[in-house]
């Protein structure tokens, strides 16, 4: 299965240009890790899944540490995230197999993992910042295909335990609950 990254980048970094800078400091659904923190993971992982697709992996997994918040993270992350949709587009992106955050996988998984740090984390900053968050569901049900397939031997560290969500809710929030997050969360008042 291929897919395009491009719309659920776009959606991503449309919440990026929607965060204040005194939102920075907000927590999100990710335990423990600030707006700021999380803004600079997903800087660091659209570049290392941008270099992935071109089978030159980079060292390292992406930090969520906020002092790693480029100066530029309002122009660079979406360049960034622009970036990794145009290189997923290229149809050898998907052959033989690259790394990424220091896994190696085959090309087409590797493509559904970034979809699903792209998706997840847009809706980790768009709820902790107050923002509407839409994704296809076809798109949405591809990244709870792949949280869905490590069944009981979850990494801990990719994903909190499944939150129960009613066969029948949308495909967003079936997939918000098995990659541990609860659709309903919203930020401490």
């Amino acid at each position: 299965m291929t897919f395009d990254l491009g719309p659920a980048a776009a959606t991503t970094a449309g919440v990026v240009a929607g965060i204040r800078d005194e939102q920075l400091d907000a927590p999100t659904p990710c335990a423990g890790t600030s707006v700021a923190g999380l803004l600079a993971h997903l800087a660091g992982l659209a570049y290392a899944f941008r270099m992935a697709a071109a089978k030159t992996p980079v060292e390292g997994a992406a930090s969520a540490d906020p002092a790693h918040l480029p100066a530029d993270w309002r122009t660079r992350i979406p360049a960034e995230l622009d970036a990794l949709a145009a290189a997923w587009r290229d149809p050898a992106a998907w052959e033989g197999t690259t790394a990424a955050g220091g896994v190696e996988m085959p090309g087409d998984v590797t493509a559904v993992v970034a979809l699903d740090e792209v998706v997840v984390h847009g809706w980790d900053l768009a709820v902790a910042t107050g923002q509407p968050y839409a994704v296809d569901p076809a798109l949405a049900d591809a990244c709870r295909e792949f949280a869905e397939s490590f069944g009981d031997d979850r990494p801990p560290s990719l994903y909190g335990p499944v939150v129960p969500v009613p066969a029948g809710a949308p495909a967003l929030d079936r997939l918000l609950g098995a990659t541990g997050r609860d659709p309903g969360w919203k930020p401490p008042v």
